[in-house]
């Protein structure tokens, strides 16, 4: 039995790990923006956002990438880190 290519699918989390990072906190602005360029310009399948558990200002940004997102038809892309 032969298969077709495989696809890889990038799963881009600089929104919720990068921010981990010392010293990195990104503004609801800007959070947008970084969203905007993975998914629009770079092409990238799918952004991770934020964890489950979230502060208020972080659910803020969240909920701003997620409203641009279902106005632009890619909240389908959209991920938000789960726990089990």
């Amino acid at each position: 039995m032969e298969s077709g290519p495989k696809k890889i699918i990038v799963l881009d989390t600089t929104l919720r790990d990068g921010e981990q990072t010392s010293g990195v906190s990104f503004s609801d602005t800007e959070k947008l923006h970084i969203a905007r360029l993975l998914l629009e310009e770079l092409r990238v399948d799918r952004v991770e956002i934020a964890s489950a558990l979230v502060s208020k200002g972080e659910f803020d940004g969240a909920k701003l990438i997620l409203d641009w997102a279902a106005e632009h038809g890619l909240a389908d892309r959209i991920e938000i880190l789960g726990f089990v």
